[in-house]
């Protein structure tokens, strides 16, 4: 039997949007705050792209360099805030719903296994995006930044996953004049694509250059979304207030 199908039988339950969230909105908060307020088993997909300089720390780089400062001026994200958006998220995906979760190598090779420790979440793919641009290294400098894919169980990709021509090596150059954290439109459109329908809702607590809000709204998907700074637009309505 294989394990391919040609597109999705999972669904999203139907979502009530809490009070004082919008769809396809710029929302400045804190995401887990915009989290804790998403009822559990709702959503199908999350991205999570976390603020960490924990490599800039064990590389004790002191002054990040020219390239280096919008990165520094944003707030940055302890191993423990990062363990709660990830609890928040388990809490709020949908069964078979996934998570894509953006790390750089150091990340991956040296802290994932404890950042996941005790949760529910597997990981089951790994994209590496190869941004064209030397960043970077300790010892080998980076090109690239990766994608963990996580599943809230059950684990299966037949009738989840609907597209299978999606490479696990993404080629797109990406301008970082607007934000220092900005990511590839395209290949967040396939990913969307892939593990929603229609509709559906995709959700983003730290939406930063709110790239996932392009991608969702190019295919046909609604955006939720959050970020507690925004260096693209400083007009943004404060939901702390």
């Amino acid at each position: 039997m294989s394990v391919f199908s040609p597109g999705r039988v999972a669904a999203q339950p139907e979502f009530a949007l809490p009070r004082g969230l919008k769809f396809n909105a710029r929302q400045r908060m804190d995401g887990l705050k915009l989290l804790k307020l998403l009822p559990g088993n709702c959503a199908p997909l999350i991205f999570f792209d976390p603020q960490y300089r924990s490599v800039l720390d064990k590389q004790r780089y002191g002054n990040e360099g020219a390239r280096q400062k919008k990165r520094a001026l944003l707030p940055q994200m302890s191993g423990e805030t990062i363990r709660q958006f990830l609890a928040q998220s388990q809490r709020a995906l949908m069964p078979g719903g996934h998570l894509m979760l953006w790390v750089d190598k150091f990340i991956f090779c040296a802290e994932l296994p404890a950042l996941l420790a005790g949760s529910q979440l597997q990981v089951v793919d790994m994209l590496t995006w190869n941004k064209k641009r030397m960043g970077m290294g300790y010892r080998t400098r980076r090109v690239s930044e990766h994608i963990a894919v996580l599943q809230k169980p059950p684990v299966r990709a037949k009738g989840v996953w609907q597209d299978h021509g999606i490479p696990d090596v993404w080629d797109e150059k990406v301008s970082t004049a607007a934000h220092p954290h900005a990511k590839p439109v395209r290949l967040q459109e396939r990913l969307i694509a892939a593990t929603t329908n229609e509709g559906d809702i995709v959700i983003d607590p730290a939406a930063g250059g709110y790239s996932v809000l392009e991608a969702a709204q190019n295919t046909g998907r609604r955006f939720l979304g959050c970020d507690m700074e925004d260096l693209c637009s400083p007009k943004l309505t404060n939901l702390n207030r």
